[in-house]
């Protein structure tokens, strides 16, 4: 069975880490699936939304220790791979937020570490309830500190430092009410609730939704009068749009709108 499995419904994609029997861990081979996938929706127009799950019992439980572990045996001692492997998964994370689609992961069991990481990089959550969360690295002298990068710019500076110096779990309560994940919904309706966001997001105009997700992170990273000036610039360019022209015109005349995309 393929590591990473894909299954596109309705302009939805749906990747499935498939390594149950080890937590579905960020190894090499996980990794490089991913990264594959995220290469291909990039350029995929089809599909206008995508979730990320995890068969078994858990979403994530972080980077392959069993491999890490491996890679110290190199005369360098390991300094070589492990400067490889987090600049991949870094790139592979940092691919989430650069597809043109929102990305919504659907989380249930733990996601710890760089698993936790992955859902601070998407741009949506929702989690079962009773799901973990952690960034617990620090426990085996380990500090988590690129997931540490995705957390920080999801959840308040103390709660993210507090979380990386203890090791401890956070709830689905917790990560609600600080922001790292958008719902919490009882564990048999999960994936019908992913999906239904999905759907929401998959029915509005595809372009309009991919000028807005890039749009979106750029100007967190400006002051506000450069946020300002550039994203009237980007509503100004999406005026331009037929299909925009026709969805507002479709509103006026309280009627389904006729796009295009």
């Amino acid at each position: 069975m393929p590591i990473l499995e894909r299954n596109d419904t309705n302009a939805i994609a749906h990747l499935t880490l498939n390594s149950p029997e080890r937590l579905n861990a960020l190894s090499d081979e996980m990794l490089a699936a991913l990264q594959t996938e995220f290469d291909a929706l990039k350029h995929d127009s089809s599909v206008r939304a995508v979730i990320i799950s995890g068969a078994g019992k858990a979403f994530c439980a972080g980077h392959d220790l069993k491999q890490m572990t491996a890679g110290r045996q190199a005369e360098d001692g390991g300094k070589a791979y492990f400067q490889d492997l987090f600049t991949r998964c870094a790139t592979m994370m940092t691919s989430i937020r650069a597809l043109p689609q929102p990305v919504i992961a659907q989380v249930h069991g733990i996601a710890t570490a760089a698993g936790c990481q992955m859902v601070a990089s998407c741009d949506m959550a929702v989690a079962a309830t009773g799901t973990r969360f952690g960034v617990n690295g620090v426990n085996i002298g380990l500090f988590c500190s690129t997931p540490m990068v995705a957390l920080s710019r999801n959840i308040p500076r103390k709660q993210a430092f507090e979380m990386l110096t203890t090791g401890e779990f956070i709830d689905t309560d917790t990560a609600k009410s600080l922001g790292l994940i958008n719902r919490a919904v009882d564990p048999e309706n999960l994936a019908s609730e992913t999906r239904k966001l999905a759907e929401t997001v998959a029915a509005k105009l595809g372009v309009a939704v991919k000028i807005g997700k890039e749009a979106f992170y750029n100007q967190l990273e400006m002051d506000v009068d450069a946020a300002y000036a550039y994203t009237g610039e980007v509503m100004a360019q999406n005026m331009l749009y037929r299909d925009t022209a026709e969805g507002i015109s479709a509103f006026l005349e309280k009627r389904a709108p006729d796009w295009d995309q």
